[in-house]
């Protein structure tokens, strides 16, 4: 009778436990799933924020129009969102005759960078393609920016020595030195209006016109027949380079950790402009675009964020939603708030996520173009980058899924920008456009790729969108020649007067890749 009770007690018991143990997972179940309901609700949500349907893209691209109009009008920035500026880059180059050694000086926050190339004309093989990198000693740097102008035209001697000109390649007079600025991402080295920003110099800022009379006077006292006649610009580079190719290319755009965009258009369409114009002919402007605002663009509580804890809120707001320096950080923004309301990546939050600014869109991209069942990438970048480990399939789709759907946005408001600009030409409906391309996310990033060209095609159907070709820059005849092409155009079509233009930027970076 005891052993009875007693089996019985233990079968209460067993069963009890059992029962204690099927509603504990019944309960962790039901957690479970209603965090990544969620999960899912916040996804949807963000995904219907985002939405960029033909309708709104026309809304962003005319809004731009008439941006772009105004800024060409006035210098009032209550009437523009934009504050363009023409880059006094007239007469564009014909790919006929740009021949001959050119030489050209990149300046960087502790180094410079010196090329040369020579041109034979249009389809020509390019020869004596040359770079030449120098770090800039500490005691440079320290020191006064004619004792940097000295150093810089010191080394320019040994350069040009070690690849010279042809006897019958000589100019009678002073040959004109292509010379740029560059900006890092840290923003070190910046022209702003008519000065420069040298942060890592002890000669901080200096003015533009400064910098030319100071470089001249070194070039001369080493003997050099070089002179500097223009700071340049890179993106009109690009422009010049295209066109150099294609008498139809309008435009050029940068996508890359940041964004810009020039394009070609008449002196009367410029009237802010007229007094310091030609009376008729081509100008390029540039955009800036990456200033453009409007009330039709698509923004979310995670770009309002992003924009209010940025170092400039309120500024470039285009920008913020196109360039590979934010895809990743609102990506990681969206990751936050799922995983503290959510438990997405389980019941406390990693302390890397929090980290602005950790998720770079080169990782974003790997994550997204992942195509494998089990998104193992996603795996292996989360764990790289947040030390985020035990990662469900069904989470590590979901991730992806928040980078395709910032991505796609991104992607065809600049698609959108790309068709504004050929509207203000009032090309659409029955002339050639050529759009050039470049930098690292249209570049490298395929699926921001895909989704820019079909907004384009969306925006313009069968009929228009073969109107429009989008190109990258390093297509057509290669690299090489369309670098050593921009160098050329760097030295030859500026006008003294001038303190924007043409940038050898393009072509150092690609000359680093090799």
């Amino acid at each position: 009778m005891k052993q009875q009770v007693a089996l019985a007690a233990v079968t209460t018991t067993a069963a009890t436990v059992m029962a204690v143990v099927a509603l504990v997972r019944q309960y962790r179940k039901a957690k479970q799933d209603r965090q990544w309901g969620k999960c899912q609700r916040i996804l949807r949500k963000f995904s219907r924020d985002c939405l960029t349907p033909v309708p709104k893209l026309w809304q962003v691209a005319n809004a731009m129009v008439s941006d772009m109009g105004a800024s060409l009008s006035s210098s009032d920035e209550a009437t523009s969102s934009l504050n363009m500026f023409v880059s006094y880059a007239s007469p564009l180059p014909t790919g006929i005759n740009e021949k001959g050694m050119y030489y050209g000086v990149n300046l960087r926050q502790t180094k410079i960078l010196m090329v040369c190339g020579r041109l034979q004309g249009k389809n020509q093989p390019i020869s004596d393609l040359y770079v030449d990198e120098v770090p800039i000693p500490s005691s440079v740097m320290i020191g006064t920016s004619q004792e940097l102008y000295d150093y810089i035209a010191a080394e320019l001697v040994k350069f040009v020595s070690a690849h010279p000109e042809k006897d019958d390649e000589a100019p009678a007079n002073d040959k004109k030195l292509g010379f740029t600025v560059s900006s890092g991402d840290d923003q070190s080295t910046a022209i702003s209006g008519s000065n420069i920003k040298l942060k890592n110099f002890a000669a901080d800022t200096t003015g533009v016109k400064d910098l030319i009379t100071g470089m001249n006077r070194a070039l001369e006292k080493h003997g050099l027949k070089l002179r500097v006649h223009a700071l340049v610009d890179d993106i009109v580079g690009n422009l010049a380079g295209g066109r150099y190719y294609d008498k139809d290319c309008v435009a050029a755009i940068t996508l890359g950790m940041g964004t810009n965009a020039a394009y070609v258009d008449t002196t009367q369409s410029a009237p802010r402009w007229h007094d310091s114009l030609p009376k008729k002919g081509e100008i390029v402007v540039c955009m800036e675009w990456g200033n453009f605002n409007t009330c039709h663009l698509p923004i979310t509580q995670y770009d309002t964020s992003l924009d209010a804890a940025s170092s400039n809120p309120g500024h470039r707001i285009f920008e913020k939603m196109i360039s590979g320096m934010y895809l990743g950080e609102i990506v990681r923004r969206v990751l936050v708030r799922m995983a503290q309301e959510a438990a997405l990546f389980g019941q406390s939050v990693p302390p890397k996520l929090l980290i602005p600014y950790l998720l770079r869109s080169p990782d974003m991209a790997a994550m997204h173009q992942n195509a494998s069942e089990d998104r193992e990438v996603v795996h292996e970048k989360l764990k790289e980058i947040f030390g985020i480990t035990n990662l469900t399939t069904m989470a590590r789709e979901l991730v992806a899924e928040v980078c395709d759907i910032v991505t796609e946005r991104g992607a065809r408001l600049a698609g959108a920008g790309t068709v504004a600009i050929v509207k203000k030409l009032g090309r659409i409906a029955n002339r050639r456009s050529v759009i050039i391309m470049e930098g690292g996310l249209y570049e490298h990033y395929r699926i921001f790729r895909n989704y820019l060209h079909s907004g384009v095609w969306e925006m313009l159907g069968n009929e228009l969108s073969d109107n429009i070709v989008v190109e990258h820059s390093h297509g057509g005849a290669g690299t090489e020649s369309n670098a050593a092409i921009e160098l050329a155009i760097a030295s030859v079509f500026f006008r003294p007067d001038t303190y924007f233009g043409l940038s050898i930027r393009p072509l150092l970076r690609f000359l680093g890749s090799c």
